[in-house]
């Protein structure tokens, strides 16, 4: 990323990372520099997803004879990168710049930079993914559609949380937990889908051994999930794909049906920790950030809808420094999943000077370095503020492209003492460099119990009973 010109020093700098360079400051500082040059030109993105919606984003970038022009092939790739990530899209329209829209169209062309998220866009839409350059104002119109989220707590329900390390369970009848169920399992490590298939529905059978019947089953999952069928989910990342068509893309719906046809809802689990934090608020305009085994995220709107937005932010770029750690999946620097997640605290543990055993699993290093939290070592304490810090940062940038209310921080990461940590220091960087969203923006932590299950339990009103 081009910073030659444009100041992106943080004035809160992550304890144990001197080198982020945060993207909304860049982003910031970006438009403040063409606002300044007084001869920025408009560019618009569109972004087509299923049933023909579409996201639009419009921003100004400089003028090509501008000394700063060399920047804008960049800025807009990694606002491309963010969007496709943030709303979805399997066609990608840029108007107002030939050049940024042809560099836009070489990065996600077969070999290109971006070439992972072109694929990954192809699957999950199931068209081909395009990238198309016109004129500005030939550039399509937004075309958005959102609709109600859970809030359902009549009857007897099941709500599922499958989590990359855990997997959560509760039974709730009329909205009270009358018995909840943690178990740790391993997923990613899986080629046989069996080994998901089975664990799934012993975690269902067990809530459902509570309950005196089962009026519908609620499920929050990593992954994105169309009709309630699996399109593309890390949970099965070593399931082959012929095995995946075949055993993974209908496992609920099998599942509802082993479990007696019942009503099933599949839900991205970001939209359900969005949904379990608007519940709990009694609000809306709701972000939710999931720590875990990657950075899930979600949104309920004004409306308190689901805007049908991926909100996949593990991909999202944060950190603009092009020398970043690089995320194994997509092959992209900066990105969300090694700043929020259990990759981060264990990125982060040889810069604090902590060494852990490589015979553990991530989920276990990552339970070692809260123990050692735990345990009053600062080294620890360390781990957790540069992650808070970072969390600012990323929470001002999220705030381009979400109206946040409420940032609601939940997942494994934030288990302890850590997760206050983690909270405050990002409240300090909305205070100290964000003025102003500081004072539209609450931070939340729900409380220990909650922080761990209360996915499952908003899971569970996904599904309005006939």
């Amino acid at each position: 990323m081009d910073t030659l010109y444009i100041n992106t020093n943080p004035k809160i700098l992550p304890v144990l990372d001197k080198n982020f360079k945060s993207a909304a400051l860049y982003n910031r500082a970006f438009r403040q520099e063409v606002a300044k040059s007084g001869r920025g030109i408009q560019l618009a993105i569109a972004l087509e997803r299923g049933d023909g919606l579409i996201s639009t984003y419009k921003m100004q970038i400089f003028e090509e004879s501008s000394v700063l022009a060399n920047s804008n092939c960049l800025y807009v790739e990694r606002i491309v990168k963010t969007l496709l990530w943030a709303r979805g899209g399997w066609r990608v329209t840029i108007g107002g710049s030939k050049k940024v829209g042809e560099f836009i169209r070489e990065a996600y062309a077969s070999g290109g930079a971006r070439e992972f998220d072109a694929k990954f866009m192809s699957r999950v839409y199931e068209k081909t993914f395009t990238v198309e350059v016109t004129e500005f104002d030939k550039v399509p119109v937004a075309k958005e559609e959102t609709k109600p989220a859970g809030r359902n707590l009549d009857g007897c329900r099941i709500g599922f949380d499958a989590g990359g390390s855990d997997r959560k369970v509760s039974a709730v009848i009329d909205g009270e937990a009358v018995y909840s169920e943690e178990v740790i399992w391993h997923p990613k490590t899986q080629s046989d889908p069996e080994y998901h298939y089975k664990g799934i529905l012993e975690s269902m059978k067990s809530a459902a051994a509570h309950l005196p019947r089962v009026d519908a089953i609620g499920v929050s999952s990593a992954g994105i999930y169309v009709d309630n069928r699996t399109m593309v989910a890390s949970l099965f990342i070593k399931v082959s794909d012929e095995l995946f068509d075949e055993k993974v893309k209908d496992i609920f719906l099998n599942i509802a049906k082993e479990m007696g046809d019942v009503p099933i809802e599949v839900a991205n689990d970001g939209d359900v920790t969005a949904l379990s934090g608007a519940m709990d608020l009694e609000d809306n305009n709701v972000l939710g950030i999931a720590m875990g085994t990657s950075e899930a995220g979600g949104y309920v709107d004004g409306n308190g809808n689901i805007t049908g937005w991926l909100n996949e932010l593990a991909f999202v770029p944060v950190d603009y420094n092009s020398d970043a750690m690089v995320d194994e999946w997509s092959g992209d620097y900066g990105c969300g999943v090694k700043y929020f997640s259990q990759d981060a605290v264990i990125k982060l543990a040889p810069a604090a000077g902590i060494e852990l055993d490589e015979k553990l699993t991530p989920a276990e290093k990552l339970k070692a370095v809260q123990d050692l939290h735990a345990q009053g070592d600062p080294r620890a304490n360390q781990i957790f503020e540069t992650i808070g810090c970072y969390l600012g940062y990323a929470i001002a940038h999220y705030a381009e492209f979400y109206d946040i209310k409420h940032a609601l921080i939940l997942g494994r990461v934030t288990s302890g003492e850590g997760g206050n940590i983690i909270i405050e220091a990002a409240r300090k960087v909305l205070k100290v460099e964000f003025a102003e969203l500081a004072e539209t923006i609450k931070i939340h932590l729900p409380d220990e119990s909650n922080r761990r299950v209360g996915q499952s339990i908003a899971a569970a009103s996904l599904v309005k009973l006939k």
